[in-house]
């Protein structure tokens, strides 16, 4: 959840990348720290196994500037794709004040989306916390790839509520700061108080 650091006049706030494994998670975060200004963002961390997959989290502290007299930070996480890590998952899911969602638009991935998507649920739901309750935006992702899942389909597999959703090849670059730029807007508007556009479309 949001908090202030009062003596510091610090705003901070936690998205949290989800999805399923080797959908696009850390790269989205990798591009966003190779884009971001300098005096914007700190160092990445980066955890992970031998085999390059992200054992823990990914870790890319941003920093707005002053909204409201408060200088905001946004703290963006990844979460480990594995199915085996769901525990890890639900630990870095704790506190998240919003949600990314990187689907794969692999066909082969299709049962791996609805899978990681009703694994996010129900690790919000052991945490006390209904996903309808979250800030939460859809990325479509790898929208390169040949014969890629029609964003219909993927509509009708993961997003029934119409959540703003944003079509992506994260590895070029595409998409990937129109999908930030969205869930901060959305985080902030929770946190003024403001109702969230949820049906808002890239």
């Amino acid at each position: 959840m949001a908090f202030v650091n009062l003596a510091r006049r610090e705003l901070h706030c936690k998205i949290v990348y989800y999805g399923p494994g080797l959908g696009g998670k850390t790269t989205n975060l990798a591009v966003l720290h190779q884009r971001l200004p300098a005096d914007r963002r700190s160092q990445m961390v980066r955890l992970q196994t031998p085999g390059e997959r992200t054992l823990y989290f990914d870790f890319l502290p941003l920093d707005l500037g002053e909204i409201r007299g408060l200088r905001t930070r946004f703290h963006l996480y990844t979460v480990p794709g594995q199915v085996s890590l769901r525990a890890t998952r639900r630990l870095v899911l704790q506190g998240a004040d919003g949600i990314v969602f990187v689907a794969d638009s692999e066909p082969a991935r299709f049962f791996a989306n609805r899978h990681s998507y009703d694994d996010l649920r129900q690790n919000l739901a052991r945490l006390g916390r209904p996903l309808e309750s979250l800030p939460l935006v859809f990325q479509y992702n790898q929208r390169d790839r040949p014969g890629a899942l029609a964003r219909v389909q993927l509509d009708r597999l993961l997003n029934a509520a119409g959540r703003p959703v944003f079509e992506a090849v994260a590895v070029r670059g595409e998409g990937v700061a129109e999908t930030l730029r969205a869930i901060l807007q959305c985080v902030l508007a929770e946190i003024s108080g403001q109702p969230t556009r949820r049906a808002v479309r890239a």
